[in-house]
């Protein structure tokens, strides 16, 4: 199921751990990462499919295509084969551990494009410079909330005319009732792909005060707020969304 052949598999909670410490993106995570979120977000592949595809018709030749909160580097991999040449690659992560393990993916795959791999924290916000496309793959949902407009207007910002943002999140249910059964539905696909009750719980533990999800409606809203012209919703799965909005 994994995006990599033969890649690690994510054991980092099959253990009962006596304190359940709030999740990073630390070696050992950086280390399973591929399996880990193959497993752990429904039709990833065809998530970043999609991402790929839509990255294809909008990325112009001498621009930049930003990648924030690249982690292993899937994304951009997948839009080395989509987007035309003569355009750069610029990949954001605040883990030094993702970073190293996204170039060695690089140098492994044989990347063309011209990219460029950079620290980078996104709470603080984002300078972009040039950009036809910038894709937030699982990454805003890790930003604070109190940051997350503050991001999104930077990108906004340093996209062109009709350049375009390809957001992926977790999100929560428009209703209470909604958001119990996607989450059951959630806990239900996991367990299919062969998590423990253990292995659930204690990750759903370390991500209650790191991953905050919003509504879809909420992630809409504040997107058009930000100025951009367009935003369609390209991809959903219970509480997964993709969407794509155009300057």
């Amino acid at each position: 199921m994994s995006t990599e052949k033969n890649a690690p598999r994510d054991q980092v909670f099959r253990e009962a751990k006596d304190f359940v410490s709030d999740f990073k993106f630390g070696e050992e995570v950086a280390n399973v990462f591929d399996d880990m979120v193959s497993r752990s977000v429904p039709f990833y592949a065809e998530q970043q499919r999609m991402v790929a595809e839509l990255a294809g018709d909008f990325a112009v030749p001498g621009t930049n295509v930003y990648d924030l909160g690249c982690s292993t580097g899937t994304t951009l991999l997948l839009l080395d084969r989509t987007v035309q040449p003569g355009v750069k690659f610029v990949g954001l992560d605040n883990s030094e551990e993702m970073l190293i393990k996204c170039g060695k993916k690089f140098a492994e795959h044989g990347l063309k494009h011209e990219h460029e791999l950079r620290f980078a924290d996104l709470n603080q916000g984002v300078v972009m410079e040039n950009a036809s496309v910038a894709t937030l793959v699982l990454t805003l949902q890790f930003v604070r909330p109190l940051q997350r407009e503050r991001l999104v207007q930077d990108v906004y910002r340093g996209l062109n005319e009709n350049g375009c943002l390809l957001l992926v999140e977790k999100v929560l249910g428009e209703d209470s009732l909604f958001n119990r059964l996607f989450i059951k539905y959630y806990y239900e696909y996991k367990r299919r792909m062969g998590y423990s009750e253990l292995e659930i719980t204690q990750k759903r533990e370390a991500l209650e005060n790191v991953l905050v999800p919003y509504k879809l409606l909420e992630n809409r809203e504040l997107l058009l707020r930000t100025g951009f012209r367009y935003v369609d919703t390209f991809f959903k799965w219970y509480n997964f969304c993709g969407m794509v909005a155009v300057k």
